[in-house]
C-alpha cells in the first residue's frame, strides 16, 4: 500500500484498562468513539474499548450509533450531539440514549411517543450545548422523569478547560455541576451523573462521579497535548507511507511546487507517497519530518496532495520501497501526534481525525492480524 494507518487495538484495550483502574470500580467508563474513533476506526476501537473494561460508548450522530450496532457492538450507547426529527428515530432504533437541554428537546421526544433513556445536560461554562440555568435544568429532569415512556437516565455537563491546568474555569464548572448534581440526585436517586472528559478524569478525581467519558486518551494520546508517556498511555496509531522514488539533488535544484526547497549542497531526495489528502498537512512544508531507516529526516519542499519530498542527506542508501513513518516509532526514534500538532499550532485530536478517508486502516492486536468483523481478542 502506498500509505496506511496501522492501528494496534491492543493498545486501545490497555489504555482503557489503565483509565478504568484509575477511576476505580465505583465509576463506569464510557469510551468516546465519535468521528470514526478519532480516525482510528469506530467499530474496531469500540470492540477494543469494551474488551478493556468500558461498559458505555459515546458518539455524536445517529448514523454513528447505527454503524456501531451494525458492527455487532452491544454496549450501552450514548449519542452526545443534537438530534433533529429525522435523526431521533434512528438513534432510538439503535438503542442509543439521548441528550436534551431544553423544553423543545423533551417535546420532540414526547411527540415521538417511544421509550427513550434521556440525559439532561447542564451548561456549566462550556457555552455551547446545555441548559445554562440550573433551576430550569432541574425542572427538565423532573419533566423527563414524569413523562413515561421517557426515562431519566443521566445528568451531565462538559468541561471547557480541563486540559489547561493554569485556567480557573475548570474549578468553577466543577463546583457548579457538583451543586446541581446533588439536587438532581436528591430527587432522582438512580440517575447517572457524569462530567469528565479525558483531561478532567486525569486531572481531578472529584470530576469522576458515576461515569467518565474518555476520548482522546483511549487512543493513547495526551489530552494535555504534550506527551502520552506523562500518563502511561500507549499511542495506537502509526501512519506510514512508501518511498516511491529516490534521486540525487544538486545545488540549485529544487523539490516540489513553488520551489520552496532549493538544495544548497548535494543531497538525496526521497519521494514519499503521502500528502495532504492523506492527512499530511500542508503546514508541514519544510518543517515536518518522517522516520526513514530509523533516522529522522526533514520534509523538503511543499507538501502536495499525494506526496512529499524528504531530504535523506548526501550519499543516502535508502531504496525505493522503503517505509517512511509520519507518525509512529522506528528504532529509537518516534514521531507522535503531539509532535505533529506542535508544528502545526493545533491539537493531537485534529492530527488523527485528519488522516484522510482514502488511507486504509489496518487493525492488529500487537502485530497479529485482526480479521474484519471479528473481535480483537
Amino acid at each position: 500500500m502506498r500509505v496506511v494507518a496501522r492501528i494496534n487495538v491492543a493498545a486501545i484495550e490497555r489504555n482503557v484498562a489503565l483509565l478504568a483502574g484509575r477511576v476505580g470500580p465505583g465509576t463506569a467508563v464510557c469510551a468516546v468513539v465519535k468521528a470514526d474513533g478519532y480516525g482510528h476506526g469506530a467499530v474496531a476501537a469500540a470492540r477494543a474499548a469494551v474488551a478493556g473494561g468500558a461498559t458505555w460508548l459515546a458518539v455524536v450522530t445517529a448514523a454513528e450509533a447505527t454503524a456501531l450496532r451494525l458492527g455487532g457492538i452491544d454496549a450501552r450507547l450514548l449519542v452526545l450531539g443534537p438530534l433533529d426529527d429525522d435523526d431521533l428515530p434512528e438513534a432510538l432504533d439503535a438503542r442509543a440514549e439521548v441528550v436534551v437541554w431544553d423544553a423543545e428537546g423533551v417535546d420532540r421526544l414526547e411527540r415521538l411517543g417511544r421509550p427513550a433513556d434521556v440525559h439532561v445536560k447542564l451548561d456549566s461554562g462550556m457555552g455551547r450545548l446545555g441548559q445554562r440555568d440550573p433551576a430550569v435544568a432541574l425542572e427538565l429532569c423532573d419533566r423527563v422523569a414524569g413523562a413515561p415512556p421517557l426515562r431519566l437516565s443521566g445528568a451531565m455537563t462538559h468541561f471547557a478547560t480541563a486540559d489547561d491546568p493554569a485556567d480557573s474555569l475548570f474549578a468553577v464548572q466543577l463546583e457548579r455541576f457538583t451543586a446541581w448534581a446533588a439536587d438532581v440526585r436528591r430527587r432522582h436517586p438512580t440517575v447517572v451523573l457524569h462530567a469528565a472528559n479525558s483531561a478532567a478524569m486525569l486531572r481531578d478525581p472529584a470530576a469522576h462521579f458515576d461515569l467518565v467519558r474518555p476520548g482522546i486518551a483511549i487512543y493513547g494520546l495526551d489530552p494535555m497535548n504534550h506527551d502520552p508517556d506523562d500518563h502511561g498511555l500507549e499511542p495506537a496509531l502509526e501512519l506510514a507511507a512508501r518511498v516511491v522514488a529516490v534521486k540525487p539533488l544538486e545545488p540549485g535544484e529544487s523539490v516540489g511546487y513553488g520551489r520552496r526547497f532549493v538544495a544548497d549542497a548535494p543531497t538525496t531526495i526521497a519521494t514519499v507517497a503521502a500528502g495532504y489528502a492523506d492527512g499530511v498537512r500542508r503546514g508541514l512544508t519544510n518543517t515536518g519530518a518522517v522516520l526513514v531507516d530509523g533516522v529522522r529526516r526533514p520534509i523538503a519542499g511543499t507538501v502536495s496532495m499525494d506526496s512529499i519530498g524528504v531530504d535523506l542527506g548526501p550519499g543516502a542508501t535508502t531504496a525505493t520501497g522503503a517505509t517512511a513513518r509520519l507518525i509512529g516509532r522506528d528504532g529509537d526514534e518516534r514521531i507522535t501526534a503531539e509532535d505533529v500538532a506542535g508544528l502545526l499550532g493545533t491539537i493531537n485530536y485534529e492530527v488523527t481525525c485528519g488522516v484522510g478517508p482514502r488511507v486504509p486502516r489496518v487493525h492488529h492486536h500487537d502485530g497479529a492480524a485482526v480479521p474484519s468483523g471479528t473481535p480483537e481478542r
